[in-house]
């Protein structure tokens, strides 16, 4: 109920006011006792209250909240039933893709793979060294400047830079741990070519992705202590880690209403600490953790709320091309204000 800003008089900042306040449920009565404290005369206010809740168009708004408050009720289901028996995020070795879909990605649940990078090259060759003497000379593009931004991710254009893969990675083993620099899907443009013989040394894995180009996917590589922010992709994701250890926390997509998310796919809650005072609505949603070792395979369903840290210097291999349907972006909202 706190005064609409840079409201002078009952302008049309106070009539929006007093038309949220209504459709949030707020007794008219309760309106109109704050115009009246922000010294707007009792008459005047009582009038445009009554004018507010005849409008064809408020009355219209407010059929639409009626049916949003029921689609909530309706996510608000798997939420309650999320708390009586918290979820916890499997281990499954080498499941056949058949099994994979029937049992995680047709229900929208993560799961851990284990197994099916046995054979993976990566897990051997991928070091500093390895990269410094076959690659170091490529240009790749890295996001710089995190730590001096609060919004890095979503100002994540603003952070690039071009330089030697070479530089890069000693700057990774000398670094020790910080968040102010990490190579990330965001940088994969140009890093998919430069670097483009390392997909080699990834396994196709077949049983789950579709046949696609060399390079298909995308390359993370950082020190310890990079962190990717609590969001939600827009589409279903494997997440495999090649070097290092990630520790990744994720929240099921029905808290949507609780993780703070005001603008695209990005929660305001800090995965480091979920600091309650601010952030009350989030006291009790369960919150899965897991620390993926490397030639684990991490599925990242679509809608699920995840925030990633690197434990140690980390790679990681992403991939979205998966053997079924993976179009979840085309419905998304066009208006990324929430």
């Amino acid at each position: 109920m706190k005064p609409p800003p840079n409201a002078t008089g009952l302008d049309d900042n106070w009539r929006r006011w007093i038309a949220e306040n209504l459709l949030l449920g707020c007794h008219p009565d309760t309106v109109a006792a704050s115009l009246l404290q922000a010294g707007i005369g009792a008459v005047q206010a009582r009038g445009e209250i009554e004018m507010a809740m005849r409008s064809p168009y408020l009355q219209g708004a407010q059929r639409l909240s009626n049916r949003l408050a029921k689609r909530d009720w309706v996510i608000d289901i798997q939420s309650r039933l999320n708390r009586i028996a918290p979820a916890q995020v499997p281990r499954h070795h080498c499941p056949s893709g058949q099994v994979f879909f029937d049992d995680y990605y047709r229900r929208n649940l993560p799961v851990i793979i284990t197994g099916m990078l046995g054979d993976c090259a990566a897990l051997t060759k991928w070091n500093i060294a390895y990269f410094q003497q076959h690659f170091g000379d490529r240009e790749v593009e890295v996001q710089f400047g995190r730590e001096a931004d609060p919004q890095y991710e979503q100002n994540s254009i603003s952070h690039k830079r071009v330089m030697r893969f070479g530089d890069y990675a000693a700057l990774v083993q000398n670094s020790g741990r910080t968040n102010d620099f990490y190579m990330t899907a965001n940088n994969d443009t140009r890093n998919r070519e430069a670097l483009r013989e390392l997909w080699q040394d990834v396994p196709a894995l077949t049983p789950y992705l579709t046949p696609a180009p060399a390079g298909t996917g995308f390359f993370w590589f950082g020190p310890a202590g990079t962190v990717t922010p609590f969001h939600h992709d827009l589409t279903n994701n494997f997440m495999a880690q090649i070097v290092g250890r990630k520790r990744v926390r994720l929240i099921a997509p029905c808290e949507v209403n609780r993780v703070a998310n005001v603008r695209h796919c990005f929660s305001q809650v800090d995965g480091r600490r979920i600091d309650l005072q601010q952030f009350p609505a989030m006291a009790g949603v369960p919150v899965l953790d897991v620390e993926l070792a490397p030639g684990e395979i991490l599925f990242l369903p679509v809608g699920w709320w995840h925030f990633v840290e690197a434990l140690d210097m980390t790679v990681t291999i992403s991939a979205t091309h998966f053997r079924w349907p993976n179009d979840f972006y085309t419905n998304y909202p066009a208006s990324h204000d929430f």
